[in-house]
């Protein structure tokens, strides 16, 4: 009998946050009683992540938890692809290797499905009355410009298409062939699985506690540039 949930961790340069965020991960699931595997994939990390990775490993023999390290560093979305193709339970979720998402969330997104509504949840952290850190502007800006501009192409109403919390059964995700290895996975994947004949898309509001460009944050205007060419490039000349 499969597992419930597998989580993919993409992870670059996470030596600070990755056990804690393990320790969180795995308090949510078993609070929630949710059996899950963890799947870790260290996109060439030039910091101690996989160290501190495999002590966790070693200090939770009860946890199932897969670590790949992959290299060259090749982007989140490569990592996230093997992930993903190394995923064996029912569902599978993309959890960042930070504290920008809280996997006490995981009810929520797994409502829907475990009600027989949904195929794909996305977590919105632009929707609902829970909690998210009041950042930048332009980049909320951009969010919404972004999602707006894919809603237009596949004909979705979702408010958060750039979300990291996106929830998928895993029948439906692993035979989509997904290319891009750094942000565009977000609306590759989300072009693709518009597609997919009968899918029922839910969407629910998540916490979301944003980290500065000092505490870590990767992402920057050029992946929103290149977030506008694969909104383009999934939904017109790639199909």
């Amino acid at each position: 009998m499969s597992k419930l949930l597998s989580i993919v961790i993409p992870a670059y340069n996470e030596a600070t946050f990755i056990e804690s965020v393990l320790e969180k991960v795995t308090a949510s699931l078993k609070k929630n009683h949710l059996d899950s595997e963890i799947i870790i994939v260290d996109d060439a990390s030039k910091d101690d992540t996989l160290v501190r990775v495999e002590h966790f490993k070693a200090m939770h023999p009860d946890v199932s938890l897969q670590v790949l390290a992959s290299a060259p560093n090749r982007g989140k979305g490569f990592v996230i692809r093997k992930g993903i193709e190394l995923a064996t339970a029912d569902y599978v979720l993309v959890q960042d290797a930070d504290f920008e998402y809280d996997p006490n969330d995981y009810p929520l997104l797994l409502e829907p499905v475990l009600k027989g509504m949904a195929d794909v949840v996305y977590g919105s952290r632009f929707s609902g009355g829970n909690p998210h850190r009041i950042l930048f502007f332009w980049h909320s800006i951009g969010n919404k410009f972004l999602t707006t501009l894919s809603n237009m192409f596949t004909n979705l109403n979702l408010t958060d298409m750039e979300t990291g919390y996106k929830l998928f059964k895993r029948e439906v995700l692993q035979p989509i062939r997904l290319r891009e290895n750094r942000f565009g996975f977000e609306p590759e994947v989300t072009a693709k699985i518009a597609r997919v004949p009968g899918i029922r898309i839910y969407e629910v509001g998540i916490s979301y506690y944003g980290r500065t460009y000092a505490e870590g944050k990767k992402i920057n205007w050029r992946d929103g540039v290149k977030a506008i060419y694969c909104i383009l490039k999934y939904n017109l000349w790639a199909r």
